[in-house]
C-alpha cells in the first residue's frame, strides 16, 4: 500500500500564536530523575529554541527517553524544572502542558477510524464539534491522509499509521511536538521516506519545536537542528549537528556519531597553525588537524570520516599515511575497505577505485584533507 506524500499545499492554517514559536522553547533547569535511590538523569539544563529540531541520541539507558517523559509530564523529576516558553510545567499535568506526543507504537485505537483518533485530543480538552471537523480535516490533509479518515488503524501500513499519530498530535496545536522513537517499528526504506517527510513537515511548520529521541544516528544527522548525545544520564556533547560531526569535542561522540576512525598520534605543535590546525605525529608520519588548544607532546586521536580518506592524493588530499589492506568490502555504489596502520583499523568508504586494488596483505597509501580532519581527547568516557 503506497504512502501518499505531504503536500505543502495541504499545510494547516496555523491560527494559534503556539505553534508558529512563541512561547515555544524549552528549558530543562538542573532537572534530574530517580527511580528510588537510582537516578537516571542527571542534574539536566538545557535549551531548546522555538522552531529548533533537537535529536537527544544515545546507547540504551542513557537517560534520552527519561528526559522526554519529564518534558510530557509522565516522569517526575526529582529535582529542577522545566519550562515551555515562559511557563512552568513541572507541576502541570500532561494535558495542560500544549504538547503533542507521538510514540514508537504509535498508540492508535484499533476499535476508533483514524477520523476518530486524530479527534480524541481535542474531544479530551471539550471542544466543540464544528473546531473539531475542522482540525481533524486540516490535520490529516497536513499529513496527506485526508482520504484515510473512515478506515480503522488494521487497515493502514506502518508509514500510514504514523501519519496519523503525527497528526493526532498536531490537531491540538502544539507549542512542542514530542517524538519517541517514531520509526523504530518501521522497515527500512519506508523508515528513509519517514525521515525525509518529517523533514518536510518541519519546513512546512517551521516554528514548531521538536524533541527527537532515536538510537538512529541517520535519522539524527537528516533531521536535527542540534543533537544532545546521552551517556549514563547526562549530556556527553551538545551542539548544532554538523560541528558535533564534523569536530566531535570527546571520543565517545566521535564514535557513536557516525563511524569515525581515531589514530592515537603525539602532538608536534600545540599552537594553532594556519587555518586553525595543528600539526601530529603518527610514527614518522607528520599530519595536520583541528586544533584544540593542544600543547607539544600532549597525546592525542586524530579523528577522520571514513568517506574523507581517498586512495589518490591531490593538492588537498595532502594528509597521507601508510596501511596494510585486510579487507575489501563491494555494496553497490560503496566500497568499504579496512586497512591495519600502525596496529589501528582504518576503515576507508571508498566511490572511486583504482582499475586494480593490491592484494590483502600489501601496503596501500591513503590521503586526506587536513581540514576533514580534527583532534580528539584520549579520554574514552568523553
Amino acid at each position: 500500500m503506497s504512502v501518499p506524500a505531504f503536500t505543502g499545499s495541504n499545510v494547516m492554517d496555523v491560527d494559534a500564536a503556539k505553534i508558529r514559536g512563541a512561547g515555544s522553547n524549552v528549558h530543562f533547569d538542573k532537572v534530574s530523575v530517580a527511580y528510588g535511590a537510582h537516578v537516571v538523569l542527571h542534574p539536566l539544563t538545557l535549551d531548546i529554541a522555538p522552531g529548533e529540531i533537537l535529536a537527544m541520541i544515545g546507547p540504551s539507558g542513557s537517560g534520552k527517553t527519561t528526559a522526554l517523559r519529564a518534558v510530557a509530564g509522565f516522569v517526575r523529576p526529582a529535582s529542577g524544572r522545566i519550562r515551555i516558553g515562559a511557563t512552568d510545567v513541572t507541576d502541570l499535568p500532561p494535558y495542560e502542558r500544549g504538547l503533542g506526543m507521538v510514540v514508537q507504537n504509535y498508540a492508535l485505537f484499533p476499535h476508533m477510524r483514524v477520523e476518530d483518533n486524530v479527534a480524541f485530543g481535542l474531544r479530551a480538552q471539550g471542544a466543540d464539534k464544528a473546531l473539531i471537523g475542522e482540525r481533524v480535516k486540516d490535520s490529516l490533509a497536513t499529513v496527506g491522509m485526508l482520504g484515510f479518515a473512515k478506515r480503522y488503524p488494521r487497515e493502514l501500513s506502518g508509514g500510514q499509521q504514523q501519519r496519523v499519530a503525527i497528526a493526532r498530535a498536531l490537531a491540538v496545536r502544539p507549542r512542542v511536538l514530542l517524538l519517541d522513537e517514531p520509526l523504530s517499528a518501521l522497515d527500512a526504506q519506508i523508515r528513509r521516506n519517514m525521515v525525509e517527510e518529517i523533514a518536510k513537515l518541519h519546513r512546512d511548520l517551521p516554528g514548531l519545536t521538536i524533541l527527537y529521541v532515536t538510537h538512529d544516528q541517520t535519522e539524527a544527522l537528516t533531521l536535527a537542528d542540534k543533537i544532545a548525545i546521552m551517556r549514563d544520564g547526562r549530556v556527553s556533547s551538545h551542539g548544532p549537528t554538523a560541528e558535533l560531526y564534523r569536530r566531535p569535542p570527546n571520543r565517545f561522540t566521535a564514535e557513536f556519531l557516525g563511524r569515525a576512525n581515531l589514530l592515537p598520534v603525539t602532538v608536534a605543535e600545540g599552537a594553532a597553525g594556519p587555518k586553525g590546525l595543528a600539526k601530529a605525529r603518527l610514527g614518522n608520519a607528520v599530519l595536520a588537524g583541528a586544533a584544540r588548544g593542544e600543547k607539544p607532546g600532549d597525546k592525542t586521536l586524530l579523528c577522520i570520516r571514513p568517506q574523507h580518506l581517498s586512495l589518490t592524493g591531490d593538492e588537498e588530499h595532502t594528509n597521507r599515511i601508510v596501511g596494510t589492506l585486510k579487507e575489501v568490502h563491494w555494496q553497490g555504489e560503496l566500497t568499504h575497505l579496512v586497512l591495519d596502520v600502525d596496529g589501528t583499523p582504518v576503515r576507508v568508504s571508498a566511490t572511486r577505485l583504482p582499475v586494480s586494488l593490491p592484494e590483502p596483505g600489501s601496503a596501500m597509501p591513503l590521503f586526506f584533507a587536513p581540514g576533514d580532519t580534527s583532534l580528539v581527547p584520549e579520554d574514552v568516557r568523553g
